[in-house]
């Protein structure tokens, strides 16, 4: 489906199999996969802090007030890639699109204050390049079965009674449930008994700018004979993540291409930490990257048929923060 570094899964799948810890990084596009065994961590300059794993427990007080600007495209730019990602919807092509974009930032913060100052379940820093503080879990593993979080649809937690609100919302709902669809069927391809534990459940982000409720369900299922202790192999089959991608996933993946016109690289990769037995990996996004001297946000949501362009605008727009309170 799209061009993949089989040698680096299949060394995930050799240290899996021989119950070797170690962290790995694979872009959107699992173009570029990053394996880092625990004695490397250190030296790779990677901070990283899981709930299942942390390698940085100092303290570093904040001495400054946090300056945050940012400077999102033009409505009408935003519109010439929502309008691709209609058409293509219209015509059938696709019936999920996740359309994002990169918006400048300015900070006096550094992306390795970023990353200590701010709170989320998942947090890495990665050396001068980037940083993320993602809430999504990508799949987990433990004692041979996977889950799966996807979390898709998000609201300003001000407005009345917000998370019914989203709950009901149709569009929104929409959404949920193709991606929840779209992973019940992914996971399928590397597990059996796979089933919806729990359905759109609410969660609560809290950030500087604004609070959010975001919604997610839970789906598990028993890892089949074949994929046992092979990590790679498993996330050759399940990559790209569905709910930062969309469905039908080749397709949609064309559409992407088409309708952001600027590289993704890393956002909306995943990365995760295998213990020697058990696996935690996330969907990193709410990421920050470093170019030159600027700093760009990435963001974006999922367009349906049901999306209206102001509204998937505004959504782009509220998801550019920094959980630092």
């Amino acid at each position: 489906m799209f061009s993949v570094n089989h040698q680096k899964f299949m060394e995930m799948d050799e240290l899996s199999s021989q119950k070797v810890p170690y962290f790995f990084i694979v872009d959107f596009l699992a173009q570029n996969v990053e394996i880092f065994k625990e004695d490397e961590i250190e030296k790779s300059g990677l901070l990283i802090d899981f709930q299942t794993f942390s390698n940085t427990n100092e303290q570093h007080p904040l001495s400054k007030n946090m300056e945050w600007k940012s400077f999102p495209e033009t409505l009408e730019s935003f519109k010439s890639g929502f309008d691709k990602v209609q058409k293509n919807i219209r015509l059938g092509n696709s019936y999920l699109v996740n359309y994002t974009r990169k918006t400048k930032i300015n900070t006096n913060l550094s992306l390795k204050e970023i990353f200590y100052h701010s709170s989320a379940k998942y947090k890495v820093f990665y050396k001068d390049f980037f940083v993320f503080f993602s809430p999504e879990t990508f799949i987990k593993i433990i004692d041979g079965k996977i889950f799966t979080y996807p979390m898709k649809g998000t609201i300003d937690a001000s407005v009345e009674n917000a998370p019914e609100v989203l709950k009901n919302d149709i569009k929104e709902k929409a959404e949920h449930y193709t991606v929840v669809d779209l992973l019940r069927n992914d996971l399928s391809m590397v597990a059996d008994d796979v089933k919806v534990d729990k359905f759109q459940y609410i969660d609560f982000i809290r950030t500087k700018q604004k609070n959010l409720y975001a919604m997610s369900s839970e789906i598990s299922g028993i890892v089949k004979p074949e994929f046992n202790g092979k990590l790679g192999s498993i996330m050759e089959k399940l990559l790209p993540a569905g709910s930062i991608l969309g469905a039908p996933k080749p397709k949609t993946l064309e559409i992407i291409l088409d309708a952001e016109e600027y590289d993704r690289g890393y956002y909306t990769g995943v990365c995760g930490w295998f213990d020697g037995t058990n696996l935690d990996s996330c969907v990193m996004i709410r990421f920050i990257e470093k170019e030159g001297d600027q700093l760009y946000f990435k963001s974006g949501g999922g367009i349906t048929h049901m999306s209206k362009l102001e509204d998937e605008y505004e959504e782009m727009k509220n998801k550019i923060y920094v959980p630092i309170h």
